[in-house]
C-alpha cells in the first residue's frame, strides 16, 4: 500500500459509515482512506453508530479506521466531526477541539473557487427523528437485521447461482413510493434553505443516497450533494481544485485492495487501542 501514489484532495466528505454495525464496510473504507491525502475532512454524521454500539461487536477493521483518522489528526489534517442522529450523543460536546479535530453541528466553508459550501448531516429534516425517536431507532435495528439477511442472500447468489451481489434494502427503498418521495422532499428542503442563505453548495448525508445535482426554485439555484454511505453504496465526496465528484468503491477497487494488502501483523483491539492512546498523547504535546 505504501507504494500506491495517494491522490491529493482539497476536501473529503464521508458520512454514514456506521462503525460498530455489521453492515459497515470498514475494510473497504480503510483501503480507500489509504489511497487519498486530504487537506480537510468532513465527517458528516453517523460515523460511529452509538445507537447500536455493543462491546460484543467492534472488529479490528473498525478500530483501524479510527486509528487512521487519528493518524491524520496527528499530521495536522483539519477534521470536522459533524454530529448525526446515530452519534447524537456527541452533540453535548459541540465546540470541543482536540488538535486539528473539532466537533460541530454544521460547517460553512469558503472554497478556493470563491463559492460557499454548507455541510450538515440532515436528520433535522426527518420527521421520525423529530417526533418519534424510538421509531427511528427501531428502524435502525431493522435495517441492521436486513443487512444480515442480505449477506446470507449474497452468499447464496454468488456461491450457488453464480450471480452478482444483491441489495435488498436498496431495492426496497427504491420500490417504495413513500421512500422516494421522502428522499426528493429531503433534497428539495435542503436546497431551499441553502438557496435562502445564498450558499452555492449544500452537502448532506443521512439518507444514504449519493447524489450531485443542481436544484432550482423560484428564488435561485444551488448544487445539492450527498456523500452516500459505507453500508450499501460505499461512496464519498471529493473536492479538488474547484470541482466536486462522487467516489464509489467498485469491484476493481476490491481487487486492488486484495492485491495490495500487506502481510502485516494482525493486531488485536487492545494493541490497536494502545496505538490510539499513543496518537492521542502526540496530539496533546
Amino acid at each position: 500500500m505504501d507504494k500506491i501514489k495517494k491522490r491529493k484532495l482539497d476536501i473529503l466528505v464521508l458520512s454514514d459509515v456506521h462503525l460498530g454495525t455489521y453492515g459497515c464496510h470498514a475494510k473497504e473504507l480503510l483501503h480507500y482512506l489509504k489511497t487519498v491525502k486530504p487537506k480537510t475532512v468532513i465527517l458528516n454524521g453517523d460515523i460511529i453508530d452509538i445507537w447500536q454500539f455493543s462491546k460484543r461487536y467492534w472488529p479490528k477493521s473498525h478500530m483501524k479506521v479510527v486509528k487512521h483518522l487519528m493518524h491524520w489528526m496527528s499530521k495536522g489534517v483539519k477534521i470536522y466531526y459533524v454530529t448525526g442522529n446515530h452519534d447524537e450523543m456527541l452533540r453535548k460536546f459541540v465546540g470541543f477541539k482536540m488538535g486539528s479535530l473539532k466537533i460541530v453541528n454544521k460547517v460553512i466553508l469558503e472554497l478556493d473557487n470563491g463559492k460557499t459550501a454548507w455541510f450538515f448531516h440532515g436528520d433535522v429534516f426527518d420527521v421520525t427523528m423529530q417526533h418519534g425517536k424510538w421509531l427511528a431507532k427501531l428502524g435502525a435495528v431493522g435495517y441492521d437485521t436486513l443487512i444480515h439477511i442480505n449477506s446470507f442472500a449474497n452468499f447464496i447468489s454468488e456461491k450457488i447461482f453464480k450471480k452478482g451481489k444483491l441489495s435488498l434494502s436498496k431495492k426496497i427503498k427504491n420500490s417504495v413510493k413513500s421512500a422516494v418521495k421522502f428522499i426528493n422532499s429531503f433534497e428539495q428542503t435542503a436546497a431551499d434553505i441553502g438557496i435562502y442563505n445564498k450558499y452555492d453548495y449544500v452537502v448532506c448525508g443521512h439518507i444514504h443516497q449519493p447524489e450531485m445535482r443542481e436544484i432550482e426554485n423560484a428564488h435561485g439555484k444551488i448544487m445539492y450533494l450527498n456523500s452516500g454511505d459505507w453500508i450499501e453504496n460505499l461512496s464519498a465526496l471529493e473536492y479538488v481544485e474547484g470541482d466536486w465528484k462522487i467516489y464509489r468503491f467498485d469491484e476493481n477497487e476490491r481487487l486492488n485492495m486484495i492485491v495490495n494488502a500487506r502481510e502485516e501483523e494482525e493486531l488485536n483491539n487492545n494493541q490497536l487501542f494502545d496505538n490510539l492512546v499513543e496518537e492521542f498523547n502526540l496530539l496533546k504535546h
